[in-house]
């Protein structure tokens, strides 16, 4: 059975850094594409990062451009999101998916298999 569990959020000042861990079981990270979410009340979930099975592609949003990475650590079965220069705006829900079926992460939600529970980011001003 697979399951993804995030972990690693909490409360932070603006210009502070987190770093989100998704650990996965029941199955190697890298049969799967990764992708980081995240969502606020009455907002739907948005595309944060992904990174490919492979490995070797990355992709975020425009809005964390330059100040969040995606990356794995296969030995660990683990996917990390470091969050650098975070604003009151990153403040939300983060969750990590996974993707058996597209050639690269998908971007829309409803396009991925498996999800984890949830880790709430705030970030104070």
């Amino acid at each position: 059975q697979v399951q993804l569990v995030e972990s690693g959020g909490g409360l932070v000042q603006a210009g502070g850094s987190l770093r989100l861990s998704c650990a996965a079981s029941g199955r190697a990270v890298s049969t799967y594409n990764m992708g980081w979410f995240r969502q606020t009340p009455g907002k739907e979930r948005e595309f944060v990062a992904g990174i490919s099975r492979s490995g070797t592609s990355t992709y975020s949003s425009d809005s964390v451009k330059g100040r969040f990475t995606i990356s794995r650590n296969s030995a660990l079965n683990t996917v990390y999101l470091q969050m650098n220069s975070l604003k009151p705006e990153d403040t939300a829900v983060y969750y990590c998916a996974g993707d058996l079926t597209y050639i690269s992460p998908p971007r829309r939600p409803g396009q991925y298999d498996y999800w984890g529970q949830g880790t709430q980011v705030t970030v104070s001003s």
